[in-house]
């Protein structure tokens, strides 16, 4: 081993949250020795997962040793109660200040783990629990493994974090299950939003052996185990086709990372050439490389800023800046929903499953009220034939959602948000409708995107109970909900709007009442400054692709396309009412919206791109076209900008909240941080504003 007592462990990385590993024997009916079982706790309840630090690994070295020593005919290792574990600690990462600490890491993590690939005797990973990262990798260092049916949150995400599998599984997992299959889990799954793997999903692809029921999951285990042992049962084995369909594979995982990352995430591109390596099967070459590339990433500021993302989706999100005392919320158990189309009917959908309450909907004529249920309706089915719900539960939510052309039927309603045409003086006359029957404490919330909240409420008897409620489309998907404080609106009503959308398991950031408040403000500042450098000449396809080395989820005019041409326009007219001097409003775009135009691309059979031959015509070009590198330059000047004046606002309480939004609300990477330590580690922070919006070593290395 690397030498490293647990003394020294604890010297250098004190914060750990130390996974100790214990052993104990068990006899085994129809074995002729013990088995050794060593089990992973790290003294929490299953809401903080076992993870792997220096501390831990040694405590998980000196178990393996303790099991040996034992002269078992099998040793096996398992975790607490719904938990395997989840991977390696964070922390260490985070506090890794020299490359020599990334390389104890990395070295330390593989000389533990291959004691059970090299044991002389058959080691099993009885994974009865949420395995990923390095936990997984622990599995798949075992010779066999069993999988609890009940096993939440299989995967490798490293990839989504900006770093790789470090731990063996670049060189395991594709050997084990074939290069393809590896690909999806540690290439594809990771870099589409962090996807997870299902118990049923992980034993087809050859990551688990078996699939034993949970009841009494440790007991079959230690049978099935026993199985093995005795040559009754011989797990199979994939032929591993190390050429042509390697080449393939890598080709996959290359235009996947291509496609998702642009080239902008070191931790992606390692994990490419790792995957080129595995070919040869060398654990020796494979494991060495893994050490030193990992130490690379861990030294470099994209990955301190993916640990700063992944800080913030876990621990800020949870605990939103400035929501008031939860215990002010008051209960809903009635929603109304104003408006019955798509985006309200979404919303309709999320309140009946996430609330479990009536949902009564509201519209002009029968005709839109009978689509907005009926699409409701027909968004259960697909669940049921999906077998997300039972048919009781599909059931159960179709008789919760109704509609009305009667507004009297929100008077027993306690939350009630509309989503009708986005106009100040349409949505003033709901809200003073609705106002008529709902009682004085119940919340009106608006899903504006743009408007002034204060401004809607005005007029009003009980202003202070409106709020700003501004999902994300699609409703089901996007995780963020920006909570609006209007000037009025008291605590109750807020504290009531945080606890609905922790209920609908939304993270709310709380946000001022400000013009587009925080994501729709900076990607139509974003947008716009492409847009016009078009108008100035620029050709789509330089401007479009001038933001591509940002990895970007899409680029800015697919972005438009997505967002719909005639909502952007509206907003950015919105935006240049309230600052005519940053935010302007495209003729051209008039135009491509008049004309009933929402895409600047066509795509041919083939999947080629090219500019609609239309909007060629239709868009007057001006004379000053810029390079690539001066339209991202521009675009990135002008957020830096943008954000500073933000925070100067009190828009939302730090630079942290405004990546929260990014990465939540925008799907903004990882890597990027959002995009606050970006701006500052490329410099644009300082140029634009004269200083950085976070510390040097809060999403960078340390200073």
């Amino acid at each position: 081993m690397s030498g490293l007592t647990a003394e020294q462990a604890e010297e250098l990385f004190p914060d750990e949250v130390v996974t100790t590993a214990r052993t104990r024997l068990v006899s085994v009916p129809g074995l002729p020795g013990r088995v050794a079982l060593i089990t992973l706790d790290n003294g929490h309840d299953h809401t903080r997962p076992s993870t792997f630090g220096p501390q831990s690994l040694v405590s998980l070295a000196a178990a393996f040793d303790e099991a040996a020593a034992a002269s078992p005919v099998a040793i096996a290792v398992t975790g607490k109660p719904f938990v395997f574990a989840v991977g390696a600690d964070l922390t260490a990462v985070e506090g890794a200040s020299a490359r020599e600490q990334a390389l104890v890491i990395g070295r330390l993590g593989h000389e533990v783990f291959r004691r059970f690939t090299d044991s002389p005797v058959p080691t099993f990973a009885f994974v009865n629990g949420a395995v990923m990262g390095g936990g997984l990798e622990l599995a798949l260092s075992c010779h066999y493994r069993t999988l609890a049916s009940n096993a939440a949150a299989i995967a490798l995400p490293e990839v989504f974090l900006g770093l790789f599998p470090g731990w063996g599984g670049t060189q395991l997992l594709p050997n084990l299950i074939g290069p393809d299959a590896a690909v999806t889990v540690i290439f594809e799954n990771a870099l589409n939003q962090n996807r997870m793997l299902k118990p049923a999903q992980a034993l087809e692809l050859g990551i688990a052996d078996v699939l034993l029921d949970s009841a009494d999951y440790l007991e079959q285990s230690l049978l099935w185990l026993a199985s093995v042992v005795r040559g009754e049962v011989v797990p199979a084995r994939r032929e591993i086709d190390r050429g042509p369909a390697w080449d393939a594979a890598v080709a996959r995982a290359r235009a996947i990372v291509e496609g998702r990352t642009k080239g902008a995430s070191p931790g992606a591109l390692k994990a490419l050439e790792l995957l080129e390596l595995a070919r040869s099967g060398d654990l020796d070459a494979g494991y060495a490389a893994e050490t030193e590339a990992l130490a690379d990433v861990v030294m470099s500021d994209e990955l301190r800023a993916g640990l700063y993302s992944f800080n913030l989706v876990q621990k800020r999100a949870k605990r939103p800046a400035g929501a008031p005392d939860r215990s002010l919320a008051r209960k809903v158990t009635k929603v109304g929903v104003v408006g019955a189309g798509l985006m309200a009917s979404q919303m309709a959908l999320l309140f009946a499953r996430r609330l479990e309450v009536p949902v009564v909907l509201t519209d002009v004529d029968q005709a839109r009220l009978d689509k907005g249920v009926g699409y409701v309706h027909g968004e259960v089915d697909k669940l049921l034939g999906k077998r997300r719900v039972s048919p009781d539960q599909a059931n159960r939510l179709k008789a919760l959602v109704t509609g009305s052309l009667d507004k009297a039927a929100f008077a027993d309603a306690d939350f009630v948000i509309e989503a009708v045409f986005e106009d100040l003086d349409v949505k003033r006359g709901v809200f003073a409708e609705v106002e008529r029957f709902v009682s004085p404490e119940a919340v009106l919330a608006t899903n504006t995107s743009s408007l002034s909240v204060t401004d809607m409420a005005a007029g009003l008897r009980h202003p202070e109970r409106v709020v700003g409620f501004h999902f994300f489309n699609p409703v089901a998907v996007m995780p963020l909900l920006e909570v609006v404080r209007a000037e009025r609106t008291d605590d109750a009503t807020l504290a009531t709007a945080f606890a609905v959308g922790k209920q609908l398991k939304k993270s709310a950031v709380l946000v001022k009442d400000a013009p587009a408040f925080v994501v729709n403000r900076l990607l139509t500042r974003f947008m716009g400054e492409v847009v016009k450098s078009i108008d100035e000449g620029t050709p789509f396809e330089v401007a479009d692709r001038a933001t591509e080395s940002l990895g970007l989820p899409m680029s800015p005019l697919v972005l438009l396309q997505l967002v719909g041409a005639p909502v952007a326009l509206h907003v950015a007219e919105t935006m240049h009412g309230a600052f005519p001097d940053r935010f302007g409003v495209s003729e051209n775009m008039k135009a491509f919206v008049a004309a009933g135009k929402n895409a600047v691309w066509q795509w041919d059979s083939s999947g080629r791109q090219t500019v609609d031959p239309e909007v060629q015509r239709l868009w007057r070009f001006g004379d000053q076209p810029l390079t690539g590198e001066e339209v991202r330059a521009r675009a990135l000047e002008a957020l830096a900008e943008e954000i500073r004046l933000m925070l100067d606002e009190g828009v939302v309480a730090e630079a942290q909240d405004i990546d929260l939004c990014m990465i939540l609300g925008a799907g903004w990477p990882f890597w990027l941080g959002g995009i606050t330590p970006y701006l500052d580690r490329s410099g644009v922070s300082e140029k634009v504003t004269g200083k950085r919006f976070l510390a040097p070593g809060v999403a960078s290395l340390p200073a």
